[in-house]
């Protein structure tokens, strides 16, 4: 099966600090993985603030863009950075998530990855966070309920640190399901199991530090897989994030490339059964460029089985 990817070499213009890990050699490594796989590339198209307002503030937006500088990047908090060129790059990631969304929803295939930087997990309704400016997986659930008519979306999240941006940003609505696998406790100190959000429909699955496939496999296949069964959603969105594996510099968990092989089957599996197939992937975290290369490889893969 072919894959619609969405990218845009914008991605390469968001530029942190030298040594900081979201860099853009990360989009390199992401393209290299789409060698010897059956894609179709698409260009990223650049979100608006009509795009971007059903989970951001205008006020947001507009404070964002009168920090854009004009030469040197300027820190919005620790982790997350303002070049020149990340604002462009931003909307394009959301723009890509958007448009993977519709292109997924129209019948133009039904499968669709998003490789672009920077991410989008952790970003809050009016707060950048964790490298993340807008929360694109979030906007892309809105989207597929808002202008498709969805009556159901799911969301399964599989990045190293817990998608509180994600989080935040959807569960008040009954109709969208966020899963999540993350280590813990770690940063950002959210994804207890024990929230489920105000209708039951967040499932957190917090992992400790050191777990390696086998207990990933069997916390998944317990917890995750039959909820995102049940919810039956019409489109399964993924966050993608290959910082789980165990050579990530950030994280502490020990995944190896299979077991993301593995889990995008066992979506892509229940999607067949229920979403008619329809799964957009938006690539969040990785900052080992081998790991982040080879687990887009396999996911490439997996997503095109069937």
């Amino acid at each position: 099966m072919s894959i619609l990817v969405f990218s845009h070499p914008a991605s390469l213009r968001h530029r942190p600090p030298a040594g900081h890990p979201e860099r853009p050699e990360r989009f390199e490594a992401m393209m290299t993985a789409l060698a010897g796989h059956e894609v179709a590339l698409r260009p990223a198209p650049e979100a608006t603030d009509d795009d971007l307002r059903p989970c951001h503030p205008q006020a947001y937006l507009d404070r964002l863009a009168r920090a854009a500088p004009a030469a040197e990047a300027i820190a919005l908090d620790p982790d997350t950075w303002l070049s020149p060129g990340t604002l462009e790059a931003a909307r394009r990631s959301a723009g890509a998530a958007l448009a993977a969304v519709d292109a997924v929803m129209t019948g133009q295939v039904r499968r669709a990855l998003v490789a672009a930087r920077p991410p989008g997990h952790h970003a809050l309704a009016s707060r950048p966070m964790g490298f993340c400016l807008f929360g694109n997986v979030a906007l892309a659930a809105r989207r597929v309920i808002d202008r498709h008519g969805a009556e159901r979306v799911a969301i399964v999240d599989f990045d190293v640190h817990h998608g509180n941006g994600t989080e935040a940003l959807v569960e008040s609505d009954p109709r969208i399901l966020f899963c999540s696998t993350h280590q813990w406790p770690f940063w950002p100190g959210t994804g207890e199991a024990s929230h489920e959000g105000p209708h039951g429909t967040v499932v957190n699955v917090p992992l400790p530090a050191g777990t390696e496939g086998p207990a990933f496999r069997a916390a998944v296949a317990e917890r995750i897989l039959p909820r995102l069964r049940a919810h039956r959603p019409d489109l399964v969105l993924i966050s993608a994030g290959f910082d789980a594996h165990r050579a990530d510099p950030l994280g502490g968990l020990a995944l190896e490339t299979e077991d993301f092989r593995w889990i995008t089957r066992e979506i892509a599996a229940i999607a067949q059964d229920h979403a008619q197939g329809r799964v957009v992937s938006c690539v969040e975290g990785g900052y080992d460029l081998a790991a982040l290369r080879d687990g887009v490889g396999v996911h490439l893969a997996a997503l095109g089985e069937t």
